[in-house]
């Protein structure tokens, strides 16, 4: 079966990987990637596909509706995967309005499109939606996030994505829009924009800069490996029923100190220093606000239903991530100095 995928944030860190995936692994899929290229949207982060005959970029705004016309009557997509989204917290903090013009507006707006232009053909083309364990809010010491957790949200972000997927889940119900979501847990690996924790601590401890934790790194995360993101995308994408979710974790809680004292351990090996020499770096910095203290995913329904599980566990994922990092001091240069975005947004304009 032919068909011609928007996916929307394709140049961001998760989206970048499920570009390449789809491109890669599909070759009779017309791939467009539809992106903004924000502060997080690099395109150096596809350079390996960016040539490939089944992939095209357009950059372009969600937010923007007749933009997005064009583009349905240009490339007639059979199905949207939408992982265009602010999703930093700290930066929802202090702009929550970007949040809810990207991640709910530019969302309906997408959905408008869609309805407007599967009229009739709704059961034949897919819109998936891609969304955050935040939505669910924050655990205790026990107990786990499953689909039927209600919503929660803390976070001007969390809440924004949680206002994201009631649309899609009411546009699916009301019209009839084959829809899905996915809800990820945290992802870490290669192409990750180093303001987040993992890629920034390990920029900082490369050059002896402090890493700052929040509280008392108490907080708890469940980590899930890019790659294996991208690949349970990939099999809901094709194989689940129309108006389901499903969430996708690492089953690999770890709480953040801990996060980061194995990761000094991993970079000291790296960098031949001696052990214990970037726990130093450490510096415990004022509680973010509203900071949740615990995610944690029961993936159980994509096992049983599809057959995903976690393909590596977090030592080694983490191993490989600080390789990529310390191999690719270039695509970590041109973001800490901001030339790639100077260079990117000279290079591409809105082409529809």
């Amino acid at each position: 079966m032919n068909h011609t995928i928007i996916i929307t944030g394709g140049a961001g860190f998760i989206g970048s990987h499920v570009v390449r995936r789809f491109v890669k692994n599909y070759p009779q899929y017309r791939i467009i990637n539809l992106d903004k290229l924000t502060y997080a949207g690099n395109l150096s982060n596809l350079r390996d596909i960016e040539r490939e005959l089944n992939y095209e970029f357009v950059k372009g705004d969600i937010v923007d509706v007749d933009f997005l016309y064009k583009i349905f009557a240009k490339y007639t997509p059979n199905a949207i995967i939408h992982l265009a989204a602010e999703s930093h917290v700290d930066r929802s903090i202090q702009s929550p309005m970007e949040f809810v013009k990207t991640n709910v507006i530019g969302t309906v707006n997408l959905l408008n499109a869609a309805k407007e232009f599967w009229k009739d053909h709704y059961s034949e083309n897919r819109f998936y939606h891609v969304s955050t364990d935040e939505v669910y809010g924050s655990l205790g010491r026990t107990g786990m996030f499953t689909e039927e957790t209600p919503y929660d949200p803390h976070s001007p972000y969390s809440a924004s994505k949680a206002s994201s997927d009631h649309f899609v889940r009411a546009y699916h119900d009301t019209y009839g829009l084959n829809t899905v979501i996915s809800h990820c847990s945290n992802n870490y690996g290669s192409h990750h924009f180093p303001e987040k924790l993992i890629p920034l601590a390990i920029n900082n401890i490369k050059n002896n800069i402090a890493i700052p934790i929040y509280g008392k790194g108490e907080n708890v995360r469940d980590w899930l490996w890019v790659e294996d993101h991208a690949r349970a995308i990939d099999l809901i994408f094709h194989k689940s029923e129309a108006g389901e979710t499903y969430n996708i974790g690492g089953n690999n809680e770890w709480t953040n100190i801990a996060l980061i004292k194995l990761l000094c351990r991993i970079m000291d090996n790296k960098l031949d220093r001696y052990e214990g020499s970037s726990e130093k770096l450490i510096t415990y910095v004022k509680d973010r606000a509203g900071h949740d203290l615990r995610y944690a995913i029961n993936a159980d329904k994509l096992e049983k239903d599809l057959g995903w599980k976690p393909s590596i566990d977090f030592e080694q994922g983490l191993k490989l991530t600080v390789e990529w990092y310390l191999n690719n001091q270039e695509w970590l240069d041109t973001i800490t100095n901001g030339s790639y975005l100077e260079y990117y947004n000279q290079q591409y304009v809105d082409r529809i």
